[in-house]
């Protein structure tokens, strides 16, 4: 069939074998945690596909990226994420060039996973706050504080973290690499939900870790996102909206191959699909371009706040149309009904959000918060 096969065939271009292996394997056994899900995304050559060439990666743009993970969330949801959780880590890594050349020739000399350690969302504090502190100390700084959720937190090898680093002139924002074997790391339970639960989401602890100071990134402007912090939020967004687009088009999917209800209603699911998807790939278009600003920003969000309304719509009425014999019968309907609105949990919230995006829409200067 036509209905992602873009996606499936880009996905067997830069990650060879890795959809059929998915295939094979059960739905409800990459959904749990232990998996062979992110072995495989491993083995595929997945962590080094946004790594330029010339460090050994595979050079993969945004438009690709977004197909990609389309196509992962549509077999694995959990997949989706972690996979996207370290893209997006690794993308903002890339964004630092030559600064992070020998941890990006590395991390594809050995196919390593990055795991994410960036701010979420807290009750009462700016997403740009970060959680966990770090203090100066000889060579370099004392990392202290937790990250929950933390995916791949048993897989990972490398850490990318948004710390804050007291001084005589108040906190900086930085980013620190931490190697996932280094002294004073701990790991808790923390995901208690079946949902995702393939994604390693655990509670990552950090106790004194000793960070040196070449590892330690400082972004350019203290006071709002810099270019760097400002493209890392937009890789975010467009991979993590593709996940659960994907984890949406699995469900729609169901629908044509069963052929449940009359095709005016199954090309309405699919309208709704392709035109998110259209979407995603226009902003990624001008990220590969090299647009990179905070209006881009601002679209992205309003791109990834209109996905998760039409995903919403999408998998209620696909569910609708499988019938009840199915929801009853097939766990996985259910469950992808479930995993398709934790979308809506990552940070930004479109509550927190709404505010800086009418700012902006009135013509003010874009501000995350």
């Amino acid at each position: 069939m036509n209905y992602l096969q873009t996606e499936r065939q880009t996905l067997r271009t830069y990650l060879p074998g890795l959809d059929e292996q998915l295939r094979q394997v059960p739905f409800e056994e990459l959904e749990r945690p232990g998996n062979p899900g992110i072995a495989l995304f491993r083995e595929a050559g997945g962590p080094a596909m946004l790594v330029p060439k010339t460090y050994g990666g595979q050079g993969a743009g945004a438009v690709d990226a977004v197909r990609v993970h389309r196509a992962i969330g549509s077999r694995s949801p959990s997949l989706g994420i972690a996979a996207t959780m370290h893209n997006f880590s690794l993308a903002t890594l890339v964004e630092y060039g030559e600064y992070s050349s020998e941890f990006l020739k590395t991390i594809c000399g050995g196919q390593l996973l990055v795991a994410s350690g960036f701010a979420e969302g807290r009750t009462g504090a700016s997403i740009l706050t970060p959680a966990i502190r770090a203090s100066k100390v000889d060579g370099g700084y004392l990392v202290n504080g937790s990250k929950k959720p933390c995916t791949l937190s048993h897989s990972m090898h490398l850490l990318t973290a948004s710390v804050g680093v007291g001084g005589p002139e108040g906190t900086a924002r930085a980013v620190a690499i931490i190697s996932a074997d280094s002294e004073g790391i701990g790991r808790k339970p923390f995901w208690k939900t079946n949902v995702l639960a393939g994604a390693e989401s655990d509670e990552l602890t950090l106790t004194d870790v000793f960070v040196p100071e070449q590892m330690m990134f400082f972004p350019q402007v203290q006071e709002k996102l810099d270019p760097i912090e400002t493209a890392g939020f937009l890789w975010f967004e467009l991979l993590v909206s593709a996940s659960y687009l994907g984890m949406a088009s699995a469900l729609v999917e169901r629908v044509m191959t069963s052929r449940k209800g009359a095709s005016c209603e199954q090309t309405a699911l699919a309208t709704e699909t392709e035109t998110g998807m259209a979407a995603l790939e226009g902003l990624a278009h001008a990220m590969d371009a090299g647009e990179r600003t905070e209006s881009s920003l601002a679209r992205s969000l309003l791109v990834r706040f209109g996905i998760q309304s039409s995903i919403e719509r999408v998998v209620a009425r696909a569910a609708e149309l499988l019938g009840g014999i199915a929801f009853i019968g097939n766990p996985e309907v259910a469950y992808l009904l479930a995993a398709t609105r934790a979308l809506a949990f990552h940070p930004p919230s479109r509550t927190s959000a709404s505010g800086s995006l009418t700012a902006y829409l009135m013509g003010q200067e874009f501000q995350l918060a």
